[in-house]
């Protein structure tokens, strides 16, 4: 193993490996690209937004507040079993590609460790007009109107906290309608699913490649008591029947991923179904925008919170 890399022990009990890069701020986007071809499921430790002494009436801990902003940091969690120096070589030779300056930082989590560690900043947070995001664990009390989406994310990426989730959840607040069909392409936790279903939507199929994702999904689903949504594994529309049509298309993956799938999307939609991606930093907005133009589509809205853009496409009327 290349020495730059440093690996903790942590005994028998270890179930994952984590791999943590951090860069400056400026490189957060190529790293998270770089980072997703190894998992859909990633960790970005960004506090470069964090300014306030609350959120939604919760304080947020000093620690947080005092982080270096200059810098961010991605995760993946790799599962027992894995070709951890494979993944290590290619995580290098793509660091370099991009001429990012970065050694990964190695450690062995424990499953329950991990997926329980971060529970302490993860607190009730309103997005939009209706709809409250509630860790599974944590007590609160519905206001008039509101909808509540309990969440357990575990080991998968999908809390409502990140500004790529909650630009979409605004969106979907427009642009649900009721029965309508949805599917949720890279759906993590499920939380995008869950949300489009309580607010009306028809029948939803939430799909993810990294199987501990579907497994979370499921599990947040059937706690939900929610009977319209189906989780399965697919790397992006792979696993997704040709034939299926849908009113409405969710992706919060990140660019390159979305530019990816372009060619592809506009075949699972009807005259007017809408696709509403997010994940897409700002710098790389026109690019993703140039993508979907040049395949017929034609940018319905575009909506930005903190250097991060969400769009809603549709395709070009003739």
């Amino acid at each position: 193993m290349d020495k730059d890399y440093v690996c903790e022990d942590y005994g028998t009990e270890t179930h994952w490996t984590r791999i943590r890069v951090t860069v400056p701020l400026s490189r957060l986007d190529d790293l998270t690209s770089i980072m997703s071809m190894i998992s859909n499921n990633l960790q970005i430790e960004d506090y470069s937004d964090i300014d306030l002494k609350t959120c939604y009436g919760d304080l947020i801990d000093e620690s947080i507040l005092n982080a270096d902003k200059t810098i961010a940091s991605v995760s993946v969690y790799l599962p027992a079993g894995e070709n951890l120096p494979k993944t290590l070589e290619f995580l290098r030779d793509r660091l370099a590609l991009a001429g990012i300056e970065a050694s990964p930082e190695l450690s062995g989590v424990d499953e329950e460790d991990w997926a329980n560690a971060w529970r302490q900043y993860y607190k009730p947070i309103k997005i939009g007009s209706r709809l409250v995001i509630v860790p599974a664990w944590e007590r609160y009390e519905a206001q008039e109107g509101e909808l509540i989406v309990r969440m357990d994310p575990g080991m998968a990426f999908g809390t409502g906290n990140h500004e790529t989730t909650r630009l979409v959840i605004r969106l979907l607040e427009d642009y649900v309608n009721p029965g309508c069909r949805v599917l949720d392409v890279g759906c993590g936790s499920g939380i995008l699913a869950i949300c489009a279903s309580k607010l009306g939507a028809g029948e939803c199929l939430a799909c993810d490649i990294d199987p501990t994702a579907v497994r979370v999904a499921n599990e947040n689903v059937k706690d939900s008591g929610l009977k319209n949504i189906t989780c399965f594994q697919s790397d992006l529309l792979r696993g997704v029947k040709e034939s299926e049509r849908f009113d409405l298309i969710t992706a919060n993956i990140v660019a390159d991923i979305i530019i990816r799938m372009t060619p592809d999307v506009g075949k699972y939609m009807h005259e007017n179904s809408v696709l509403l991606a997010s994940g897409i930093i700002s710098e790389r907005a026109d690019d993703v925008i140039a993508a979907l133009e040049a395949h017929g589509f034609a940018i319905l809205k575009k909506i930005e919170d903190n250097g991060w853009c969400a769009l809603a496409v549709g395709k070009k009327q003739n």
